[in-house]
């Protein structure tokens, strides 16, 4: 039986969602659990290639991801297609996310920590502190009442997980999905073939984050009660 019935997994990037909690979505899907996701931005910038454009780079990330998700049996995917680097905490951008919470009426969300130490990427930072505005924005009737017109009725998430906390307080066991997790990074090809060893990487920080959590490996995350 699924720990979570409905997952919604909110990412600043094309291989974020994979590599933040890839084994986690694996081991879910398995027991159950349909995950959607939300991808933010179009990850048009991160290459070292000089022939690549941003345009083309966007195009092989999108479908990259899609690959990805087919890996691990997401759902739907919805692109939002910001440029990277431009996320803001803006209105606009909780009130996208707040119509897409109450259409997908998830159970868990998962999403950046933003309060990690030294959290360098901007739009980690950004879309982490927004999703948490928009869980409220989408919670609550007084908020965006034009929704409740057309049939979006208010949504409480109950719980987020936000992945990359410096302080873990829950841990997913995914010594049987590590393998799923490795093979949906792998299609993130652009990304992956200029990182030596990445597979190792990954691995070892499965165990270490597992020492943490008392298990042979793990994904670890901050859970927050949204009440």
């Amino acid at each position: 039986m699924a720990e979570w019935e409905r997952v919604l997994v909110v990412a600043a990037h094309p291989d974020d969602a994979e590599l933040g909690s890839g084994g986690s979505l694996a081991r879910w899907i398995a027991e159950g659990a349909t995950v959607d996701y939300i991808i933010a931005t179009n990850g048009n910038k991160g290459t070292k290639d000089p022939s690549l454009s941003p345009h083309q780079l966007a195009e092989i990330r999108e479908a990259e991801q899609k690959e990805a998700a087919k890996v691990l049996g997401v759902r739907d995917i919805v692109f939002l297609r910001y440029n990277d680097g431009e996320l803001r905490t803006d209105d606009n951008l909780k009130v996208q996310l707040a119509i897409l919470i109450r259409h997908y009426r998830p159970n868990v969300i998962v999403t950046h920590d933003p309060w990690r130490l030294y959290l360098l990427h901007p739009d980690h930072r950004a879309l982490g502190i927004t999703v948490t505005d928009s869980i409220v924005a989408a919670r609550d009737h007084l908020f965006l009442p034009a929704l409740s017109v057309i049939d979006l009725k208010p949504h409480h998430t109950p719980k987020a997980l936000f992945a990359g906390a410096d302080n873990p307080n829950y841990f997913v066991d995914i010594s049987g999905t590590l393998e799923a997790k490795i093979n949906s990074v792998s299609q993130h090809e652009s990304q992956m073939s200029r990182v030596s060893g990445w597979q190792d990487r990954v691995r070892q920080r499965a165990a270490e984050v597992g020492r943490k959590g008392g298990l042979e490996c793990a994904e670890g995350f901050h859970l927050l009660e949204m009440r």
